[in-house]
């Protein structure tokens, strides 16, 4: 069977033929792979800035955002049959016993950092013609998400951030009604998302569907289709190119969340001087090696405690991270059908993959099918 490879040892990157998988135990699953897609993850595994094979292997197949249909179930297997859709999560539990978040099945917390991620360490990952999964790791898709259901993972991640800032805001600050529904929950506060991207994009809709005055800032600028998404989903884009930090800040007035999904460290640290009173920030980006920054430890210090300021990191995601994206993922498309129909730029066959990952983005988010 094809399938898309990285090799750490040569640096090389392309198509290989692999024995195709076998069911092994009686809770596994197999899969045909229909679309996986590309992420910045990919780019920077592929440019060997990180990524590992598993053990004995001199090859990590990549692709961890996927779309997947049950061809073949176990005879233990009760939730799935030949024709389900599935997304399949990424990161599995470390074997340490003491690690009490993967024993409790919340990898994505783990303690230790010895999990494997499909993809990415350690793990084969998604972008192959067949895959052997065990069930407890699958996520049941409907039918009518065929054409979108491969953004799931990545909007796992603001999924499970806006999880983590709704529970903060239930208890801090103490004023606010902790019944408030998901949908009004951010009325009367301010989100302001750093980032254009994918996971950017995704991140606003969270946002912007949960009441929050939404803007996003980027590099980029006008006429532009991915600034057309964020006027079309009813957020504000404002340009770093043509505003400051300084400016956006006194247009915004009192910043409640920040949501960064950039991965650059210069971006993070000034948009933070801005975090407002009882703000939170959320960082969702892992920045490669960049060059030092000056910055003022003691203000951000200050202005964390004097403003009760919380700083957030989120990874990774559990299966009510996928629960919570794959409703979503039906809400945004019957809320907003032209944007989504807009964030997939293409589906294209493995063998254009390398390119793909490794020149420049077409679109929004680009897609290998099988």
């Amino acid at each position: 069977m094809k399938a898309v490879a990285v090799f750490p040892g040569s640096r090389e990157v392309k198509v290989v033929e692999r024995q195709g998988p076998r069911l092994l135990r009686p809770d596994q699953v197999m899969l045909r792979m229909l679309d996986i897609g590309i992420c910045g993850t990919d780019k920077e595994i592929c440019s060997f800035e990180y990524g590992t094979p598993p053990p004995g292997d001199d090859h990590l197949v990549i692709g961890h955002e996927s779309l997947a249909e049950v061809i073949q179930a176990g005879p233990a297997v009760e939730r799935f049959r030949p024709g389900d859709l599935v997304v399949p999560s990424v990161r599995r539990p470390c074997p340490h016993p003491g690690c009490l978040a993967c024993r409790s099945g919340h990898q994505d917390y783990c303690y230790t950092g010895d999990f494997t991620e499909r993809g990415i360490k350690e793990a084969h990952g998604y972008m192959a013609e067949r895959v052997v999964e065990h069930e407890r790791y699958l996520n049941p898709v409907p039918p009518d998400l065929r054409e979108i259901a491969v953004l799931a993972e990545p909007l796992t991640i603001a999924e499970k951030a806006l999880g983590q800032i709704f529970w903060a805001m239930r208890q801090r600050p103490p004023w606010l009604d902790p019944g408030t529904p998901g949908g009004e929950r951010g009325r009367g506060m301010s989100a302001l998302v750093l980032g254009i991207g994918p996971v950017g994009l995704l991140g606003a809709m969270v946002l912007a569907n949960a009441g929050f005055t939404t803007y996003v800032y980027s590099r980029e600028l006008p006429p532009s289709p991915r600034i057309d998404l964020v006027g079309a989903i009813g957020a504000a884009y404002v340009s770093s190119q043509a505003v400051t930090f300084a400016e956006l800040a006194e247009k915004i007035g009192n910043i409640d969340l920040i949501y960064e999904a950039v991965g650059h460290s210069h971006f993070a640290l000034a948009a933070l001087r801005v975090l407002g009173t009882n703000g939170i920030f959320v960082l969702t980006g892992v920045p490669g090696l960049q060059a030092f920054v000056e910055a003022d430890p003691a203000r951000l210090m200050r202005d964390m405690v004097l403003k009760n300021q919380v700083l957030l990191g989120t990874v990774n995601a559990g299966p009510e991270a996928f629960a919570s994206a794959l409703a979503d993922l039906d809400l945004f498309r019957r809320r907003w059908p032209a944007v989504m129909g807009a964030l997939i730029a293409g589906r294209y066959p493995p063998e254009q993959a390398p390119d793909l990952i490794l020149g420049r983005p077409a679109g929004i988010k680009s897609v290998i099918a099988f």
